[in-house]
């Protein structure tokens, strides 16, 4: 079960590998990154502007500071940042002079400790701290304004364009004189309202952008990866395939790449834009109020305490929990393919007691990795919920001294919310992370395997192909030390038809592995028209020599496509192979004709049909060299007696070689060989080998003596 292996975690190795993939895609990388920047940017934009327009329209203070004063706490004053960097365009600058008094913004005053501003408030030097004073530009656009500032000429003070009025003062006015004096406050809420919602709408425009350029990028380094897999396994050996079972190739091309591709769009874009929200966050709190935003900070260390503890025990859960879900699969799998076999010896209630201890062990991994979510999420919501508190606590402090608006103190519970849903997502992000690290190292062990048969033969063989081959003194194993042919020599005329019989693992079939070097000799020679099959391309040493084999297999799709595999096979000579073999009968007497749509398995036609229809696919090649193994062992003798009558014009004129245990169908043969061993033990033809009494002579009194003669 090699699904059990341990799942490791973030291997930089594995992720520079898979990155690597994205490199022909940068620029939807680069238009992710980008948009993915200006979407923060404007998510994180929101809450101050709410925060500006709370200050700045909302709840606008000024404190008084007679013109004169020039204490040296006023330097506070005077360098006091505030949020000054992030502040929309305001009316007024943070400092005014008014009728020989200096006002500056309460939010200026967030550079003083209580303490100075009570010393300075008694000295005179600061006045309206807590009341505090309003101050507006008059307009004469704003209908009534002008009578208002007449009718209270007393409470408003007016110098080069700015008037003030303290915050006593104002409320003695009536309602309508208020929002004529604070027409500004109302025009600056419309356009805070303005940018907030273009702020808004950028930030959905841009994370669609980040997210589909993401899913984008993702998708096409899947189908890259897909392609590069695909087309690198089907480039190896068959020692390759022997050792690989399709399903485990399968799983790597499909659930492995998914894997990989769900970290590029859930992981790593994920992470890139939890971490840009989490770093801009307390870019934004710093620049809000230093003091409250420490404080803020002192509330983390918790939290990365739990969130490494959880990683690790959701690595441990996550682990059990492929470990029960193979060994379900796997049991699932093997059951249901021998479903006969437990039927006929009466073990369902076994196979279900079995299962049932699978299916428990798998659901309690799965408990488990659900309790380890279900501990840290409210975990993270707790400590939320402290940090939340920490601000309320702290910044109403300050609030109430004036040491922090209020603007800015919701701006920080707004903030910090943003914060945790982050580090919620990472850490839940982990496991997604874990198996694509896993998918990533068993894909890359596949690509990197190398075990294809060498394609470096540049001899092109000639139009006119004469089909002589030689086997000269061949030796071969599939394991070694266990030789399956050993020392085999022998020829074929062209347009000469050779038998090879024998008993089952005499290396009859080898001969064709061999031949078209789906394996490679190890020792010895092959030669077709004396030309080396190893200086010869592969294809066109395959297109050369055309193999049928006795497991047929046919692909999905209709009969036509079948016959013709894509290549550049017309459709009239696809139809001329199968009358020339006698499929055409048949084929014309289904329902759809030849667009008739075989089922998987081509399971819908008889193992005769399909038989039929594959040898008409050879015989649409033209081949020069034809090799049939066991061909006629799945096919009734009716059958069998069509194609020998298409067998006689197909091998006219080429070379063939034919492996069978029906002795019927190669007494005609130029040749006969016996193999015993990865040897050739007889030679000869029909009578000739039955005179000599040897082996041939016993298979073929077993088969026709016996009454087995249509037996395989």
């Amino acid at each position: 079960m090699e699904d059990e292996e341990i799942v490791k975690g973030y291997d930089p190795i594995i992720m520079k590998r898979i990155l690597s993939f994205l490199r022909p895609h940068w620029k939807l990388g680069v238009i992710a990154i980008v948009a993915l920047v200006i979407g923060t940017i404007a998510e994180l934009g929101m809450p101050v502007v709410v925060q500006r327009s709370l200050d700045n329209n909302l709840l606008v203070n000024w404190a008084r500071i007679p013109s004169g004063a020039e204490a040296p706490e006023l330097r506070a004053i005077a360098t006091g940042t505030g949020i000054s960097a992030l502040r929309l365009p305001l009316s007024l600058p943070d400092e005014v002079v008014v009728s020989g008094f200096r006002y500056v913004r309460s939010t200026r005053l967030s550079a003083l400790s209580g303490k100075d501003r009570a010393a300075l408030e008694k000295r005179g030097i600061l006045e309206g701290a807590e009341n505090g004073w309003y101050l507006f530009r008059p307009d004469a656009k704003v209908q009534g304004q002008a009578a208002v500032i007449t009718a209270h000429a007393s409470a408003i003070s007016e110098e080069d364009g700015v008037a003030a009025v303290s915050r006593a003062d104002m409320k003695g006015f009536t309602p309508a004189e208020r929002r004529m004096l604070r027409d500004q406050d109302s025009s600056g809420l419309i356009v805070a309202c303005l940018v907030f919602f273009i702020l808004l709408v950028s930030s959905f425009a841009f994370n669609f952008i980040e997210t589909f350029a993401a899913q984008l990028a993702g998708q096409r380094v899947m189908t890259d990866m897909r392609m590069r897999l695909f087309n690198h396994t089907v480039g190896q050996s068959m020692a390759f395939m022997n050792k690989n079972p399709v399903g485990r190739l399968v799983t790597r091309m499909t659930n492995d790449v998914e894997t990989i591709n769900q970290m590029f769009t859930d992981v790593l874009v994920a992470f890139m834009k939890d971490l840009s929200v989490m770093v801009g966050v307390f870019v934004v709190l710093f620049s809000l109020n230093p003091h409250l935003a420490l404080i803020t900070l002192c509330t983390l260390p918790p939290v990365a305490i739990v969130t490494m503890v959880s990683r690790a025990k959701a690595r441990d859960a996550y682990r059990r929990q492929r470990l029960w879900m193979s060994r379900v699969n796997a049991y699932l799998s093997e059951r249901l393919s021998g479903i006969q076999v437990v039927k006929l010896f009466a073990r369902e209630r076994a196979s279900v007691k079995d299962f049932r201890g699978l299916n428990a062990n798998l659901m309690k991994a799965n408990l488990g990795e659900m309790y380890v979510f279900a501990t840290f999420r409210p975990l993270v919501d707790l400590f939320a919920a402290i940090s939340t508190g920490a601000i309320i606590y702290f910044g109403a402090l300050q609030f109430t001294n004036l040491g922090i608006s209020l603007g800015v103190l919701i701006a920080f519970i707004n903030l910090i919310g943003r914060f945790y849903q982050p580090v919620q997502d990472i850490s839940e992000k982990y496991t997604i992370l874990q198996s694509a690290m896993a998918g990533g190292e068993r894909v890359f062990q596949i690509m990197d395997a190398d075990e294809a048969i060498p394609d470096s033969g540049t001899r092109l063989l000639p139009t006119g192909i004469r089909g002589h081959i030689e086997f000269d003194h061949v030796k071969f194993s599939y394991k070694k030390g266990e030789e399956i042919i050993r020392d085999l020599s022998f020829h074929v005329l062209p347009g000469e038809t050779v038998a090879i019989v024998g008993y089952t693992g005499a290396g009859k079939t080898t001969l064709i592995n061999l031949l078209t070097r789906l394996w490679d000799i190890d020792s010895g020679g092959i030669r077709l028209d004396g030309v080396p099959i190893a200086e010869i391309p592969l294809g066109d040493l395959r297109r050369a020599v055309q193999p049928v084999i006795q497991d047929v297999f046919l692909f999905s799709g209709t009969i036509m496509d079948n016959i013709r595999l894509g290549d550049d096979v017309s459709e009239e000579r696809a139809l001329d192979a199968a009358r020339l073999v006698h499929a055409h009968e048949f084929i014309e007497g289904l329902q759809d004709g030849y667009n008739t749509v075989l089922s998987e398995g081509a399971t819908n036609v008889s193992s005769g049909q399909r038989q039929l229809i594959s040898f008409a696919r050879v015989v649409a090649r033209d081949p020069r060299v034809i090799i049939l193994d066991e061909a006629t062992s799945s096919i009734d003798t009716e059958t069998e007696r069509l194609i020998q009558l298409g067998m006689k014009e197909l091998l006219r004129g080429r070379t063939s070689i034919v492996i069978a245990h029906r002795l019927s169908t190669i007494q005609h043969a130029d040749r006969i060989f016996v193999m015993s061993a990865g040897r050739i033990v007889e030679e000869g033809n029909h009578q000739e080998l039955l005179k000599a009494r040897g082996m041939y002579y016993t298979l073929y009194r077993l088969q026709y003596e016996n009454g087995f003669g249509d037996e395989e």
